[in-house]
């Protein structure tokens, strides 16, 4: 199961609206099939792993980290492909909570006389299926904010110069993490200030994440890198449904960009309803790099699943830019909190991955 999660995390970023799913295929003790969910959702795991595996699958151990689906779609389900193909067994590490496989895809199994052994490595593989669990629950991707800060917790000077915060250890490492998400997120505070691409650079990846601009009025310097480069990779920009210019709107869908209308709360985008958007398009993980006002809207409203804090060992004072905008926090217990799961050194950078408590 650990090498079926493993072929599994080499899909994250690459293969929704599905979730990355691994399939190893053991006969005798010896490994002879085995495969991931192929980039962009088809075909899935198990018919690549059995393909490989071909006569000897009968009688053989599948090793899966997801129920296999039950459901014809756009491709026959994988439960009926086990069977077909004559395995004896099949250890599934996690039961799909989608509601058209949820428990039938063992059951269709068992039925047809194989054994099923469930729950295998399941911690692992629910946290390798965050981004998807999440949004079969509450309809919304999983939220990674990244946040690059000097330790007084500053993104930039005075005069907003923020390159580079980070040395390039630490850029490639974010780059990687750019990789294993669907959608990179910035809000229009940073669209204007950096002109970002928000692609993966350096890494030789074939498949670029969705790259996502939170701007209520679109009020965005034109042209810009985004604009130029859509044929690279999709740029969908979120904006407010009812104040956004209709030049501007014709401008960014010229260009080849794809406008996704969001809720307006309180004079800015509503959170929730932007990821809940992005749920409804099939988006499971999201990886937002700020500026501080959109950071400061997810963290208030309780949005931030995994906060990715690098600091560089740089002293800017009370007059540079802070890394999260304001909360209107004025007591101590009503701070968002978070817990601390791991801690890494790259270059002369810190990291610090927290989780959202879980209850």
């Amino acid at each position: 199961m650990s090498h079926a999660l493993a072929l599994a995390a080499r899909g994250l970023g690459r293969v929704w609206p599905n979730p990355a799913v691994g399939c190893v295929i053991v006969r005798n003790g010896r490994l002879v099939g085995r495969g991931r969910t192929a980039d962009g959702g088809r075909p899935h795991a198990e018919p690549q792993a059995l393909a490989m595996a071909g006569a000897a699958a009968r009688g053989a151990t599948a090793y899966v980290t997801l129920e296999p689906c039950a459901h014809h779609g756009k491709t026959p389900p994988c439960s009926e492909a086990l069977i077909a193909a004559g395995v004896a067994r099949v250890v599934v590490a996690l039961t799909d909570p989608d509601a058209r496989v949820s428990g039938r895809g063992i059951a269709q199994l068992r039925d047809a006389g194989i054994e099923v052994t469930t729950g295998v490595m399941e911690p692992e593989a629910r946290a390798l299926q965050a981004g998807f669990l999440m949004r079969e629950a509450e309809g919304r991707p999983w939220l990674t904010l990244k946040l690059a800060l000097t330790l007084d917790g500053r993104i930039a000077t005075a005069t907003g110069e923020s390159r580079w915060i980070t040395g390039g250890e630490a850029r490639r490492a974010v780059h990687g993490m750019r990789a294993r998400h669907d959608a990179v997120l910035v809000g229009g505070g940073t669209a204007r200030a950096d002109d970002p691409m928000l692609n993966v650079r350096g890494l030789g990846v074939s498949r670029q994440p969705l790259r996502l601009v939170a701007s209520r009025r679109l009020d965005l310097p034109w042209p810009n890198r985004l604009s130029a480069s859509t044929g690279e990779g999709p740029v969908w920009i979120l904006h407010g449904d009812r104040d956004t210019p209709a030049e501007a709107g014709a401008l960014w869908e010229g260009a080849g960009a794809r406008l996704l209308p969001v809720a307006v709360r309180s004079g800015r985008l509503d959170p929730l309803a932007m990821l809940r958007g992005l749920g409804a398009e099939g988006v499971t993980r999201v990886f937002c790099e700020g500026g501080g006002s959109l950071a400061a809207s997810l963290l208030e409203a309780g949005l931030v699943d995994e906060l990715l804090v690098f600091s560089a060992g740089k002293i800017l004072g009370a007059e540079g830019r802070p890394g999260v905008g304001a909360l209107g926090v004025d007591q101590l217990a009503l701070a968002p909190r978070f817990d601390l799961a791991e801690t890494r050194v790259f270059g002369a950078d810190v990291m610090h991955r927290w989780l959202r408590p879980s209850n």
